[in-house]
């Protein structure tokens, strides 16, 4: 399985996804009603853990860098 996500890219994906995790539980701004979309965070954690980006594959993208030889 070939990655199209970078160390850079997880590592933002890594924050987004905890910041959305910790508004879903309540830690950031606790009790809108609108909390439950906090579970999305779930997705670019997955991704960052993975290294694969289904829209970067369908898009054609890739934010690993090449390897100089």
């Amino acid at each position: 399985m070939n990655t199209n996500v970078g160390m850079a890219d997880r590592l933002v994906r890594l924050v987004v996804g905890a910041a959305l995790i910790a508004f879903a539980f309540g830690v950031i701004f606790p009790n809108t009603g609108f909390n439950w979309l906090g579970w999305i965070g779930v997705i670019p954690i997955l991704t960052a853990a993975v290294g694969l980006c289904p829209l970067y594959s369908m898009l054609g993208v890739s934010t690993v860098e090449a390897v100089r030889s």
